[in-house]
């Protein structure tokens, strides 16, 4: 059984398939938790502070690309913590994967940006080749 997961979402349909995954890996657990990570790009985020009034205010359009994902936990009645980290995504999830020592970490099959995966490579195809935790892709 898994007790330690971690899910890395971006706010895209796929991540909340993701995250219905993460939810039968931990079913019927209480001991489970799940860390949902979202990573600030930070060729997005140049673009969100020039668009934003405040850091206040860009954090709470982060946290609303996370709200489906954490209403479904709370209904569940999953444990789960959220973490934002800031960096390019790939890098960004498998360090603090391997950091943190996941017994899993469950990801979407592609995300918000379709033009990025097909010039640099998804995501996913990058986390799956550097985690040292096994990596459930949701399709």
């Amino acid at each position: 059984m898994y007790t330690r997961i971690l899910l890395a979402v971006d706010g895209s349909d796929h991540s909340e398939r993701a995250a219905k995954e993460a939810v039968k890996l931990v079913a019927g657990s209480s001991e489970s938790q799940v860390t949902i990570v979202f990573v600030a790009d930070y060729d997005d985020s140049k673009k969100e502070v020039l668009h934003s009034g405040s850091s206040a205010e860009l954090d709470l359009k982060r946290r609303k690309k996370l709200q489906p994902i954490e209403e479904l936990l709370a209904i569940r009645a999953v444990h789960y913590q959220v973490k934002i980290l800031h960096g390019t995504p790939g890098p960004a999830i498998v360090e603090y994967a391997n950091q943190e020592n996941f017994d899993v970490l469950v990801i979407g099959s592609r995300g918000l940006n379709s033009l990025q995966e097909m010039v640099l490579g998804s995501v996913s195809h990058k986390v799956v080749k550097r985690a040292n935790c096994p990596v459930l892709i949701v399709k």
